[in-house]
């Protein structure tokens, strides 16, 4: 998440203007991808230039996918430019659809999301692709990086959830176009649950990245913006950096 741009709902709306021809032009064989294993039922908490993004192309792939954001007018419409495979509906509609759930939403409002899904969340897979910025997100964010990063802290505020930190430290404009190139890029992950890790992969395969996992939710604090770990790097720069880290 970019805590340079004010505007997200607006950034989004740009967005999808282009979504429709991005997803036209994928590959049969990515269009197809979800049959290689069960398609999943994700519910994208968040629909922002990066929840706009992923979730337009694991639609594409075959996956069953509900938008939800502040504004469900907003979801309506992208859930229509995506097509097929593509809804709307509430946070809390979307965290009891999803067996994957996705969060790519502003820090901030982690806190308040954590509480009103509260049992929602219970034993789903929620990819974290959301950072704490001090000068957007406030106190959240400095708690976070006292707790030893953003990663232990979604697992703290999403209780019951199996977190995997991912989407964090990757240009969002790139998100909808690596399947064109898929798996030259590397994408860093952090996670403790070994099912969650595996599933996280596949969908993260389906995007285009290739997954490098660099170790438990603890190594999620160095999945941010100005990291080591930030920008572009094949997975094996990925593993070498990663080497040079620790929790």
């Amino acid at each position: 998440m970019n805590a340079r741009h004010p505007d997200p709902l607006r950034r989004a709306l740009l967005q999808t203007l282009g979504l429709s021809a991005a997803l036209a032009a994928l590959p049969f064989v990515t269009r197809v991808a979800g049959a290689a294993g069960r398609p999943e039922r994700i519910g994208v908490i968040g629909s922002g230039r990066v929840g706009s993004a992923l979730g337009g192309v694991w639609a594409a792939a075959g996956h069953e996918v509900m938008f939800a954001s502040e504004s469900l007018d907003h979801d309506r419409q992208l859930a229509a430019r995506v097509g097929a495979h593509a809804r709307a509906g509430t946070p809390a509609e979307a965290a009891a659809f999803g067996d994957v759930l996705i969060f790519a939403v502003p820090y901030r409002a982690m806190p308040g999301l954590g509480q009103s899904l509260g049992g929602a969340l219970k034993d789903k897979i929620v990819i974290d692709a959301s950072n704490p910025f001090a000068n957007r997100d406030g106190a959240i964010a400095d708690q976070a990086n006292a707790a030893g990063g953003a990663g232990l802290m979604t697992a703290k505020l999403l209780p019951g959830a199996h977190v995997v930190r991912a989407f964090n430290a990757v240009p969002a404009a790139q998100m909808a176009q690596e399947h064109e190139t898929p798996g030259k890029v590397g994408m860093p992950i952090a996670a403790d649950d070994r099912h969650a890790i595996e599933i996280a992969s596949r969908l993260i395969r389906e995007i285009g990245y290739e997954p490098v996992l660099i170790g438990g939710l603890s190594m999620g604090r160095f999945l941010v913006p100005g990291s080591p770990l930030a920008g572009d790097h094949t997975p094996e720069q990925i593993h070498s950096i990663a080497a040079t880290l620790k929790p």
